[in-house]
């Protein structure tokens, strides 16, 4: 790529990447180590159970806490290691190939829209806001938009010199983005479970 945009070293991204994987492993570890718990001392409250609505316990018993017929956290332990990776790769140098930023993406994509069904599951069938899923949840939302917008603006994808510069100025954004997602979760949770009340 012959532009500035693309062949620059993408630091505040590349740091993004790791920090979010870092968070979002650690919460999948708390996870894991929470189910292994329950599954060790049937009955018992989680570390994370704060009251009827906040709480990890019911989650992780729950049908869809098993989506793939093992704990979601171990996806988590699993998924997030890549962007720590990538993210380290990018600090060093690395380029990669336009199939692994598709692959890359693919995940993170993946991750996202589990991410949002599982916030439909907790909130409509579930009723209850896991303490560690949440931050799982707050770390996924902004790396799906930072990495679509990066493929975008670096020109990994098919997109026209003005879809580019647009991506570039609302990589800018992604904070603004990140906060009126987290605003319309809280508020639709808000409406139907009233966790404020229960705090």
């Amino acid at each position: 790529m012959s532009s500035r945009t693309s062949t620059s070293r993408p630091t505040v991204f590349a740091i993004w990447l790791i920090l979010a994987g870092v968070v979002g492993w650690f919460a999948a570890f708390e996870l894991t180590l929470e189910r292994f718990h329950q599954l060790a001392s049937p009955g018992s409250s989680a570390s994370c159970d704060f009251n009827i609505v906040v709480q990890c316990g019911k989650n992780l018993e729950s049908w869809q806490g098993a989506l793939f017929g093992f704990p979601n956290p171990i996806l988590g332990l699993t998924g997030w290691v890549a962007p720590i990776v990538v993210g380290a790769a990018l600090l060093a140098g690395a380029r990669f190939a336009r199939w692994f930023w598709m692959l890359f993406w693919l995940g993170v994509a993946g991750a996202f829209a589990l991410v949002v069904w599982l916030i439909v599951q907790s909130v409509f069938v579930i009723g209850t806001l896991c303490p560690w899923c949440m931050v799982t949840w707050a770390v996924t939302i902004p790396t799906f938009y930072a990495v679509t917008l990066h493929l975008v603006r670096a020109g990994l994808v098919p997109a026209s010199a003005r879809a580019r510069k647009g991506a570039a100025t609302l990589m800018g954004w992604t904070p603004v983005l990140t906060v009126v997602s987290y605003a319309i979760v809280a508020l639709i949770a808000q409406l139907r479970l009233d966790w404020i009340g229960t705090l």
